[in-house]
């Protein structure tokens, strides 16, 4: 009996080393035939999959090859999130006022959003956050105070993530459209607008019919070609720091059915202050003073208030809903906030490189080498970050029995049937994820940086290898 039990235990390992010799011996294959496809003559190719329980290897070339992550590297980012802020972390924004409220209801003082870097603010993803919803909040708020009239302005505080939005290394042609809205410490309706186009025959110009919502403080200059059908949208937005002018380049083709493109807002805090003094104007709490921004008040070398007596506190979504969003949609702008907000909840200035800083060193304590986790931001917008395989494949692995695993799990997109984060930006394209081979649960990233031609084709041949792991 007891030969018998020793004899069905050493067939069961027997057959669980074949079978992990077969996907070993189909990956190697099917990954030679990526490396050797001519798209990639000139690529850097790497793939790393891990036993998602024990943390084997079990398939590595390249392992440790720094390459470009693009959005892949959100993964990282929203695990290092969970781990230092906790799956049930909201952001706190506040809204006050100085000075004092006469006996007629005059505030003698300014109204104040104060941002925590909460960047579902007013978005429209989340039912009781939504720009309306916000901004009947603060109303709700002032009236319930008293308040029917304001002698002087209001005011949107965003200084708590200082003065640089943009992490450095993002390139020029990104910084206007929507994907490259910079951070805020006060965002606003995700740092986002809509432009809507109004086309013509090809090789016209394209104009600008509108803007969704109206953006009466910024012009429009549209360069914009219509391209002939098929050629998609290739249409960018330029703004320069401070300015007030969006040049509108590229073409546009026309079978686009959306007719519009998404830009960034130059200053969401100073949006955020706009279109509540807007609101008031429009239910009669009239504004003497207009909207500002810490932006606009530093530019004028004023002082930025504090608030001193407070009327409403806002909370967002917790960190898991937030996550949900930003894997989803791949949204930079909430990769960013959560950087800045990790190094702010660990002490330090909530800057990028700080929350590279704290990542980095979070890492570190596990075991990672932080020269393979070589990022300047968190989104993975920046050509300049450089992670590797086996490195992104232990952040995943890393992931599995915490307590917020499923709310990470279920962030992520399904590509080809997988449950992956994608990332793709200039001849670069990357996935990591989790996926079951017979009743094996692994975890992966593949990198390919430097291909030539189609992305679409590319994509195929990646999905050839990674369907080996089904």
């Amino acid at each position: 009996m007891k030969f018998r039990r020793l004899l069905i235990i050493s067939f069961i390992c027997l057959g669980e080393l074949a079978n992990a010799q077969t996907l070993q011996s189909k990956l190697q294959s099917a990954f030679n035939r990526l490396q050797q496809d001519s798209q990639c003559k000139y690529a850097s190719v790497s793939l790393t999959v891990l036993d998602a329980k024990t943390g084997e290897t079990v398939f590595a070339v390249n392992p440790n090859m720094g390459l470009a992550t693009a959005s892949t590297l959100k993964t990282i980012t929203s695990i290092t999130a969970f781990n230092i802020l906790g799956k049930d972390f909201q952001y706190r924004t506040q809204f006050g006022y100085t000075g004092t409220i006469d006996p007629n209801g005059t505030l003698n003082g300014d109204l104040i959003i104060k941002g925590s870097g909460d960047p579902t603010l007013g978005s429209w993803r989340y039912p009781g956050h939504k720009e309306g919803e916000i901004l009947t909040q603060m109303t709700t708020a002032l009236q319930k105070a008293g308040i029917r009239k304001i002698n002087g302005r209001v005011i949107g505080d965003d200084s708590i993530f200082g003065s640089q939005s943009v992490p450095n290394g993002w390139i020029w042609m990104d910084l206007g459209n929507y994907y490259g809205a910079g951070t805020s410490g006060l965002t606003w309706r995700e740092n986002q607008f809509d432009i809507k186009l109004r086309t013509g025959r090809v090789d016209s110009p394209i104009g600008v019919s509108r803007t969704v919502p109206l953006m009466p403080y910024l012009n429009f200059k549209s360069e914009l070609l219509n391209a002939p059908a098929g050629t998609g949208d290739d249409a960018y937005a330029y703004l320069p720091v401070g300015g007030k002018v969006m040049y509108l380049r590229g073409t546009y083709a026309q079978d686009q059915e959306k007719k519009s493109i998404s830009a960034a807002v130059p200053d969401p805090a100073y949006d955020a202050a706009y279109r509540l003094a807007d609101t008031l104007q429009r239910i009669g709490i009239m504004v003497s003073g207009g909207a500002e921004s810490t932006g606009t008040l530093t530019a004028k070398g004023q002082q930025l208030p504090q608030i001193a007596q407070n009327l409403a506190t806002i909370s967002s979504p917790t960190l898991s809903k937030i996550v949900y969003w930003l894997n989803q949609k791949s949204i930079n702008l909430y990769a960013e906030q959560l950087l800045k907000t990790i190094a702010w909840k660990q002490g330090k200035q909530p800057t990028t490189d700080n929350g590279v800083e704290v990542e980095q060193a979070f890492w570190k304590s596990k075991g990672i080498d932080p020269n393979s986790l070589n990022v300047v931001d968190g989104s993975g917008l920046s050509p300049g970050d450089r992670v590797t395989t086996l490195t992104m494949a232990t952040v995943l692995r890393s992931a599995k029995g915490a307590d917020w695993y499923a709310d990470f799990y279920e962030s992520l997109p399904t590509y080809n049937n997988m449950k992956m984060k994608s990332g793709s930006i200039l001849n670069v394209l990357t996935y990591a994820g989790y996926q079951t081979h017979n009743g094996r649960e692994l975890c992966f990233s593949i990198m390919v940086n430097n291909f030539n031609g189609s992305s679409r084709s590319v994509k195929e041949k990646m999905f050839r290898v990674l369907d080996e792991l089904k």
